[in-house]
């Protein structure tokens, strides 16, 4: 049985470079737009590149790196070794970091957290984001 294009996934490959490829054009504040008019692409290409739904090719994928001001190897980034047997699998504390930094709450935090000069300031936002996420959990947990 074949299967459709709309059955197959994206390739995880596919998808980690193309989400490095978002977290890189919005840790620089570049639009989709702004980065499709460097590369010559319609932005909704920028979003499949970024989606994992189109593959970047070799060529593409230079010219989005120096259109980020990146290495090439950045996109490759956090995934496993090729050579090890376990394949493409990200470990869980490496998706978890990149699920936060995917999200445009996460980028922000995460860029204007270390701006917090003061530990102690620090802490008691770590704090407040704990006893919130406790809530959530009581909260779901109750209903």
């Amino acid at each position: 049985m074949n299967t459709t294009p709309e059955e197959r996934s994206p390739n995880p490959v596919d998808l980690h470079v193309g989400a490095r490829i978002r977290m890189r054009r919005k840790i620089l504040g570049v639009s989709q737009e702004r980065l499709a008019d460097d590369l010559g692409l319609t932005f909704q290409q920028v979003q499949k590149y970024e989606r994992g739904a189109n593959r970047v090719s070799a060529s593409k994928l230079y010219e989005i790196a120096k259109s980020l001001q990146s290495s090439v190897s950045y996109f490759f980034e956090g995934l496993a070794d090729p050579t090890d047997m376990d394949g493409f699998e990200e470990n869980g504390s490496e998706q978890f970091v990149h699920d936060f930094l995917m999200t445009p709450e996460g980028l922000e935090l995460a860029a204007l957290f270390p701006r917090i000069g003061k530990s102690r300031v620090r802490r008691r936002i770590l704090d407040l984001v704990r006893s919130m996420a406790e809530d959530m959990i009581d909260e779901d947990s109750e209903g």
